[in-house]
């Protein structure tokens, strides 16, 4: 018996807008779940080579939970480019600075490393509060 795989020509993908509220849960599982819409992966017509993922806009950075000591014992490293800067800042003071950037790098991690990757990332949305500007979008 002969498997038979069907492809899509390329056509437009349609793209919908999810909203996400952040608040309560837990940084991973919110992470593995807009990645997965970023990636479209939750659509029928899902396949590593197309971008047909939708835009997420995810809400409450500030309220997301991580579990154990990860607040004081994660680290972020970023190095300046000169000799000696490389720099580090803890989960917690993260939070503090920008808790959008906190998803931001979970989500990052978490989309394969391709040159889809900044294609996807273009997509997500995250805002620390519940406030954002694509109310008019979501749910079309």
């Amino acid at each position: 018996m002969k498997t038979k795989t069907t492809v899509l020509k390329g056509s437009n993908p349609v793209r919908s807008w999810v909203l996400i509220d952040l608040s309560g849960k837990t940084l991973g599982r919110a992470a593995t779940e807009i990645a997965a819409i970023l990636m479209g992966k939750n659509k029928v017509t899902f396949s590593y080579h197309r971008d047909d993922g939708d835009y997420v806009v995810a809400i409450n950075a500030k309220d997301i939970v991580v579990t154990g000591k990860k607040l004081k014992q994660k680290i972020y490293y970023h190095h300046t480019g000169y000799a000696g800067h490389l720099k580090e800042m803890s989960l917690k003071e993260l939070m503090v600075k920008d808790p959008r950037k906190v998803i931001e790098f979970a989500v990052h991690g978490m989309i394969p490393k391709n040159h889809l990757r900044s294609l996807r990332m273009r997509r997500l949305k995250i805002y620390a509060n519940a406030e954002h500007k694509y109310t008019d979008k979501i749910g079309k």
